[in-house]
């Protein structure tokens, strides 16, 4: 008590400077808090539990030691979306156009449906979008295919097993909850700028649709199906290609859509790390406050968004727009 009441008579001496100099030594004493009690949030805030920097050692340990996995990662994702863009180029637009109206109707048989691709596709173009929106469906084309191959195998194999997909739920809600940018910093220090780090975390995103839909959908098949199957002397392998899959199609089917929509929703973020497409554009006119070019090149992204929807949705759900 003797020291406090020293602080405080020089400090009234030294005037409002005096205070703002003397702040630290009269929260060691105990100024601010009479009693001299710690509060909860400043003694657990004392013992913090260094989640960030074992995250940090941990990423940094494997880039160290993961450099050739990394590079050759890197290496098959860029070829992969470079490659399928420079074919989507090189096809002439018109007959890009009427192969995606023709593959609309063999899916759909709808005549409304065709049209509306046909007409999208030529306001895309019309707006000066067409070669960014070829960018980005090879980038969701990619993206969507990486993660039914991996989700889908993931799924099934979720579904045979409970206690697997009882172990994958919390990282499958993880990755779900998790905002994009946060895993966004961790695949762009592994794989620096570009396209891989934006297809890396738009798989991420949009992975755990196709395993939680193909889980709901193998594990719904009636166990008479299953029964049935048996009787008949079917393996597993048979009883998984000819009865499962077939029944649970049109959920699996639904977990893709969800997939290639939720790869569609990653375009912008991807393009702050240099993926291109139509995130760019949207991007830029954020920055420059360009109203006009962002509602240009947002509205381009929900027309592709509608026809990617209308396509890949199951059949007993599409309809005409």
């Amino acid at each position: 008590m003797a020291r406090l009441s020293k602080l405080r008579t020089a400090v009234v001496g030294l005037g409002a400077a005096g205070w703002m100099a003397a702040g630290p030594a009269l929260a060691a004493v105990g100024v601010n808090n009479p009693g001299g009690a710690m509060s909860l949030e400043d003694w657990l805030a004392d013992r913090k539990i260094p989640v960030g920097d074992l995250i940090a050692i941990g990423i940094q340990f494997v880039k160290s030691h993961g450099r050739p996995f990394f590079d050759g990662v890197s290496a098959v994702i860029r070829a992969s979306v470079d490659g399928l863009t420079a074919v989507l180029l090189a096809i002439p637009s018109p007959l890009l156009i009427l192969g995606a109206a023709a593959l609309s109707w063999v899916l759909r048989r709808s005549w409304p449906l065709a049209l509306f691709v046909v007409a999208a596709l030529l306001f895309i173009m019309n707006q000066g979008y067409w070669e960014p929106t070829l960018e980005t469906l090879a980038l969701v084309i990619v993206a969507a295919v990486a993660s039914a191959l991996i989700g889908v195998p993931l799924g099934i194999a979720a579904a045979h097993r409970p206690r697997l997909f009882a172990a994958m739920r919390p990282a499958l809600d993880l990755m779900q909850t998790l905002p994009p940018f946060v895993y966004l910093i961790p695949t762009l220090v592994l794989f620096g700028l570009g396209v891989v780090p934006g297809l890396i975390s738009t798989v991420i995103f949009a992975l755990p649709a196709p395993i939680r839909l193909t889980q709901l959908g193998i594990s719904s098949v009636p166990s008479s199906l299953i029964e049935a199957g048996e009787a008949f002397g079917a393996t597993r392998t048979q009883l998984l290609l000819k009865v499962e899959l077939p029944s649970a199609a049109p959920t699996i089917l639904a977990g893709i859509t969800q997939c290639i929509m939720l790869s569609l929703s990653m375009v912008v973020i991807a393009a702050l790390v240099g993926a291109g497409g139509l995130g760019v554009p949207v991007v830029r006119a954020l920055n420059t406050v360009q109203v006009g070019t962002g509602f240009e090149a947002g509205f381009v992204i929900v027309l592709l968004a509608i026809v990617l929807d209308r396509i890949s949705r199951p059949a007993d759900r599409a309809n005409a727009p």
